[in-house]
């Protein structure tokens, strides 16, 4: 049995986002399928308040408990040897861990150098494609050396790419999702067209000089469209993580005849957010500014539950990617006519599109594929190397 660590990033400080949860653990369940003993390693920067950190431990613990993952935990908070801590496992025990483990799956850009070395095998796995290149280009993130670089944007290091590879190789992936854990979904749907999204977080672009260029929220393309319900025969919800800045936007919204919620009402936990995604009719969502200037084919991971559950999908054009353009079971669109065009036409062959929806995900994004890519990538790459330093 193959030992692998997942280094998430940044789930142990959100307790509230189970969509957040869902991204990562999907490559766990992947892991597991194939028969991997799988640890998660994760990073906590102390809150100062010792009672709320533990919370949210436990909180993480109890998650991954029903995921399998009992007692297989390992959080820390410093960032090197001499200063790091170790807060559910004796150090030792944790390192002993790491040195036997065949691969280090990593999704914490910033993970200190002193910590990779005590793996034998180290892969980073690119989430953000086009941003990391840029933010690794333009020096405003330092990504410590890895074995093997894998990522989830299909024009990533290709001729199509409108961003730098930064010198480096990248071996492509799909995001995953676990076949078993999201079912086709057999009842029928109790709600329209939805999706969970972010909306301000005060991202923007730069222009490699540092200053902003374009404002980078999903605010920003979903108001492009705020005049789609009216043009289509399913309602449209959008869960949404707003505060009180965002209440012109909302009253945008609502006008336009969008139902609106709160993102901590539809996903605070996993079980909330599978309940949420299977029991709509769809899933209709747009993409963050960047997706669409770099054209870097991305797809969202939660999309990818939508269709595994029998849910099809309207999405946001970013570009070339052969999985998504068979037409049947998801449609993408560039304006708001093919957005309203794509949703009728799903609604109106309703089951014939779920199936489609549910194949698209078994062919190309079940996380024992992606899984099997992974290992596969990341340890015949090892055993290459070890051929030509033995050949050498």
């Amino acid at each position: 049995m193959s030992t692998v660590v997942v280094s998430a990033h940044q789930v142990v400080e959100f307790p509230g986002g189970g969509g957040h949860f869902s991204a990562y653990v999907q490559y766990v369940h992947g892991l597991r399928e194939l028969g991997c003993d799988v640890w998660w390693l994760e990073r906590i920067t102390p809150s100062g308040d010792h009672a709320a950190d533990a919370h949210r431990i436990a909180a993480l613990t109890a998650r991954l408990e029903g995921a399998g993952l009992r007692d297989r935990l390992i959080v820390y908070s410093g960032e090197s040897d001499e200063r790091r801590s170790y807060l559910t496992l004796d150090e030792r025990e944790a390192e002993r861990i790491f040195r036997e483990a065949e691969l280090l799956v990593n999704f914490h850009y910033e993970i200190d150098t002193d910590l990779l070395r005590h793996f034998s095998r180290t892969s980073l796995v690119d989430i953000d494609p086009g941003l990391l290149q840029l933010w690794i280009d333009e020096g405003h993130l330092h990504v410590a050396d890895h074995d093997v670089y894998f990522t989830t944007g299909e024009t990533v290091g290709t001729a199509a790419a409108r961003f730098p590879s930064c010198g480096l190789d990248w071996l492509h992936i799909r995001p995953p999702v676990s076949l078993a854990q999201w079912p086709f979904a057999k009842e029928a749907p109790s709600r329209g067209f939805t999706t969970v999204s972010s909306w301000w977080g005060d991202e923007w672009m730069t222009d490699g000089k540092g200053e902003p260029w374009y404002e980078n929220n999903k605010r920003v393309t979903f108001l492009e469209y705020a005049a789609l319900p009216p043009l289509v025969a399913a309602p449209l919800e959008l869960a949404i993580n707003s505060g009180p800045g965002d209440a012109a936007d909302i009253g945008l919204l609502e006008g336009h005849g969008w139902r609106l919620r709160h993102t901590r009402d539809v996903a605070a936990t996993p079980e909330a957010y599978r309940d949420y995604v299977r029991s709509s009719q769809g899933e209709f969502s747009c993409a963050k500014p960047s997706c669409m200037r770099l054209q870097n084919a991305w797809i969202s991971d939660r999309t990818v539950c939508y269709l595994a559950s029998g849910r099809p999908a309207v999405v946001q054009h970013t570009g070339p990617n052969a999985a998504l353009d068979g037409g049947d079971g998801l449609a993408r669109f560039r304006s708001l006519q093919e957005a309203a065009d794509g949703i009728n036409r799903i609604a109106g062959d309703y089951e014939r599109q779920r199936s489609a929806a549910r194949e698209l995900a078994e062919t190309h994004f079940d996380a024992r594929k992606v899984a099997a890519a992974i290992l596969d990538g990341a340890l015949s790459a090892r055993a290459s190397q070890r051929s030509e330093n033995a050949s050498a």
